[in-house]
């Protein structure tokens, strides 16, 4: 990989952000509101725009895919996906199916990041046992790295009954389904991605990026032992940009405390500090400021772990729409010239 062919996207969850009086906008209207988000990311030259899937009343976004067949019928070249999609509570048919049919419609543009989800609610919502979370995912990323070859398949496993010689409709019209494996920070995940031949989505959400170099550098050794070449390496990682760096921290710092802090109470976290925040945008994975200083941030992560694509999760809480806009539109005219920029001289 040469740093000329780094791709840059964004992801959203669909955060339920709130309007003028403080007052949470109906999922409907968020959902709206992500549509018109990406159609701007693909009037900017943004190679990607992704969408996850959660279940949960913080986060409009429970089917991805429809959302982004949505945005698919309105833009004509930013690739579009899930980020991720949570496999282990899903059929791996249907979510093949779901993607091709995305891939139909945008003439080629779908792309899938499977992974495990840092959330548990669509475990009992959908009837799955927490009990068997790594047997889930493994099984059912097996068919699923099955069904890619866009042949008849068979295949057998203990979570449902076998297939034999099953064909999968629609099928690819061309080359085959993008798919990423997306991991958290677990090293048997990295390996296994390399030996279903997938690209890597590494989620570095917190602490200082060049702590996931080993897991670079393990990714490469399984691609060396299996014989293969190395397919791209990516990481999503949350941000916020503004005009400047003072504007852009104060407008994020209470919506993004109090999003952390929600999710820190079921896991038991401690309340987040505003040095903590502030450590986070210095060192760690928050890519917080004016374009020019996520510029400067971004470019040596890019170079120094190699990868292929960086994904900036741009919406955080309540953060209203119209600051999310601007945000992209400083993303994608201003921070991605700037780092191509770096990463050519």
């Amino acid at each position: 990989m040469t740093t000329n062919n780094v791709e840059f996207g964004l992801d959203t969850f669909g955060d339920v952000t709130f309007d003028g009086n403080g007052a949470p906008l109906p999922h409907a209207q968020v959902i709206r509101n992500v549509v018109e988000e990406g159609v701007l990311a693909d009037q900017l030259g943004i190679d990607f725009f992704g969408i996850g899937e959660h279940h949960r009343e913080d986060f409009a976004v429970s089917s991805p895919e429809t959302i982004l067949a949505a945005i698919a019928s309105r833009t004509s070249h930013i690739h579009l996906g899930s980020a991720v999609t949570v496999l282990s509570s899903d059929d791996p048919i249907r979510v093949f199916q779901r993607f091709s049919s995305l891939n139909a419609i945008s003439n080629g543009r779908a792309e899938v990041i499977l992974g495990r989800g840092s959330f548990t609610e669509s475990f009992p919502l959908f009837g799955f046992e927490l009990s068997q979370y790594e047997q889930l995912f493994e099984e059912k990323l097996d068919l699923f790295a099955a069904l890619l070859s866009n042949e008849p398949v068979t295949w057998q496993g203990s979570i449902r009954p076998p297939l034999q010689n099953q064909r999968v409709f629609p099928t690819i019209e061309s080359g085959h389904l993008k798919t990423w494996i997306g991991v958290g920070g677990s090293p048997e995940s990295v390996v296994r991605a390399a030996q279903y031949d997938l690209p890597l989505m590494l989620a570095i959400i917190g602490g200082s990026p060049y702590r996931f170099q080993p897991y670079v550098d393990l990714y490469h050794r399984a691609f060396a032992q299996l014989g293969k070449p190395v397919r791209p390496i990516g990481i999503h990682s949350p941000g916020y940009i503004a005009d400047t760096d003072d504007q852009a921290r104060e407008e994020l710092w209470p919506c993004y405390k109090a999003m952390r802090d929600r999710i820190g109470r079921e896991r038991g976290w401690p309340p987040m500090t505003r040095n903590e925040f502030e450590n986070e945008i210095e060192k760690g994975s928050l890519y917080v400021g004016s374009p020019e200083t996520v510029a400067a941030k971004l470019a040596p992560v890019i170079k120094t772990l190699g990868i292929s694509r960086f994904q900036l999760k741009y919406s955080a809480g309540a953060l209203g729409h119209d600051k999310l806009m601007r945000c992209i539109e400083l993303y994608g005219q201003k921070v991605i010239p700037a780092v191509r920029a770096a990463l050519a001289a």
